[in-house]
């Protein structure tokens, strides 16, 4: 029953907490997922960022994933990898699924880029994946701003 209920409002909750995306001023997001990490001394709040992620799997009946700071750090090379050569860079051995963006400054657009892909959609809620790390880069010099990755192991 429980279970019915929160397949039935989940759906809604995610959709008006991500509305406030397309508000400009993060409307009523957390600051961390609103947080613009083209701003000094930006910190991406990953715990809120794989929460979010998680509530879009569990819509799909996907399980929810832990954060894993060893996935973290993985993520944190590669969208600094990224950031510098403006190419997506290979997947690293051992990651289930990858995902890259880059030009949106905050987490909440980010997830709202790849929650409508048709690519990037599946990848986030693939049911063998049980852990993830997610970065966000800032490069003033190049082309996008702010590069993100998520890793999926």
């Amino acid at each position: 029953m429980l279970a019915a209920v929160l397949r039935a409002t989940l759906p809604a909750a995610l959709a008006l907490t991500l509305a406030a995306c397309s508000s400009g001023g993060g409307g009523g997001l957390s600051p961390g997922l609103a947080a613009r990490m083209d701003l000094p001394r930006a910190q991406l709040d990953r715990a809120e960022a794989i929460s979010i992620v998680n509530a879009f799997r569990a819509q799909s009946g996907a399980s929810a994933l832990t954060e894993d700071s060893g996935l973290d750090a993985t993520a944190q090379a590669l969208a600094s990898q990224y950031a510098k050569t403006g190419k997506q860079p290979p997947k690293p051995a051992g990651a289930m699924q990858i995902r890259y963006s880059a030009g949106y400054f905050t987490f909440a657009e980010t997830f709202s880029g790849w929650r409508n892909s048709p690519q990037d959609a599946p990848a986030l809620t693939d049911r063998s994946a049980s852990k993830a790390g997610v970065a966000a880069v800032y490069d003033a010099g190049s082309p996008y701003g702010v590069y993100w990755v998520i890793v999926l192991g």
